[in-house]
C-alpha cells in the first residue's frame, strides 16, 4: 500500500454523532479509511458498531458531524445515492431475500447495473467464482441455505453493487470457525482485487488479524485508534477484547 501521507482519504468522518431518541449512540466519532486498506473496528455489545456503519450507509441519520467519502459531503445522502456513490453495505444477520433464489437475490444487487448485460454476466461470474457453493445452489432458495452460506451470498450482493468501499458488519457472527476462515480469506482477496474494507466485528482477533489498521468503539465514543499488530500486541486491548 501507498503510505497514507500521500494519500487522499477515500472516507472521513468528523465528529460523527448518531441518536435514538434522547439516547446518544456515536458521540463525535473521528475515523479515516484510505482507499486500499482493510480497517477494522472492534468493541463488544453495545459499543454502537452497527449504529455507526448505519449511520455511513445512511439507514441512520447522523445527529452531528460529517461524512465525507471521495471528496463529496454525503452526511446527509439517502441510502442509494451513497450506494451509487460506491459504499455498499453487508448487514449484519445478512438480511438476505429469504422466498427468492440465490441468483435473484444477486441479480437484485445489481439493480442499477441491470443495461450493462456484459458486465453483468462477468460480475456474477466472478462471484460465483468466489464462492463456488453459491454457483452449484443458484436456484436453491436463500432462506434455505446456512449461515454460511447467506452470509456469502449477502457478501456477494453487495459487490455487484461496484463498491470502492465495503462495509462488512459482523460477517463471522454465528458461524463456525472453518466457515469464519473461508469469509475472513475471500475478504482479503477482495481488498487485494481493489476493494476498501470497512469491517466492524467482536471477533476481535479475527478482525484484526486481516486488518491493517483498527480503531476500538467503546460506548459510542472512538477509545484508541493504531495499526492492527500493535492492537494484537496491547495489553489492555488483549485483556477487554482477545480473553488472554
Amino acid at each position: 500500500m501507498p503510505s497514507e501521507a500521500t494519500m487522499e482519504p477515500l472516507l472521513q468522518v468528523c465528529r460523527l454523532s448518531s441518536h435514538y431518541g434522547p439516547v446518544q449512540a456515536i458521540q463525535q466519532a473521528d475515523l479515516i479509511i484510505h482507499a486500499g486498506e482493510r480497517v477494522a473496528i472492534v468493541g463488544g455489545n453495545g459499543a454502537g458498531k452497527t449504529t455507526l456503519l448505519h449511520t455511513l450507509s445512511g439507514l441512520h441519520p447522523a445527529s452531528g458531524g460529517t461524512i465525507r467519502f471521495a471528496g463529496q459531503d454525503i452526511t446527509r445522502w439517502p441510502p442509494h445515492r451513497i450506494v451509487a456513490a460506491g459504499v455498499c453495505h453487508v448487514p449484519e444477520g445478512r438480511q438476505v431475500f429469504a422466498p427468492l433464489s440465490v441468483a435473484d437475490n444477486l441479480q437484485l444487487g445489481a439493480y442499477r447495473q441491470q443495461r450493462d448485460r456484459v458486465w453483468l454476466r462477468q460480475e456474477l461470474e466472478r462471484v460465483y467464482t468466489l464462492f463456488p457453493i453459491l454457483a452449484e445452489r443458484r436456484q436453491q432458495l436463500a432462506g434455505t441455505l446456512s449461515g454460511g452460506q447467506q452470509q456469502m451470498l449477502a457478501i456477494g450482493r453487495a459487490l455487484l453493487g461496484r463498491p470502492r468501499l465495503l462495509l462488512l458488519d459482523e460477517p463471522s457472527m454465528g458461524l463456525a470457525p472453518l466457515l469464519v476462515e473461508e469469509i475472513f480469506r475471500v475478504i482479503v482477496q477482495l481488498n487485494d482485487q481493489g476493494v476498501t474494507i470497512l469491517l466492524v466485528e467482536q471477533n476481535a482477533r479475527a478482525a484484526l488479524g486481516i486488518a491493517h489498521r483498527g480503531y476500538i468503539l467503546e460506548t459510542g465514543r472512538i477509545a484508541k485508534t493504531a495499526p492492527a499488530a500493535e492492537l494484537l500486541a496491547d495489553d489492555d486491548v488483549r485483556r477487554a477484547y482477545l480473553g488472554y
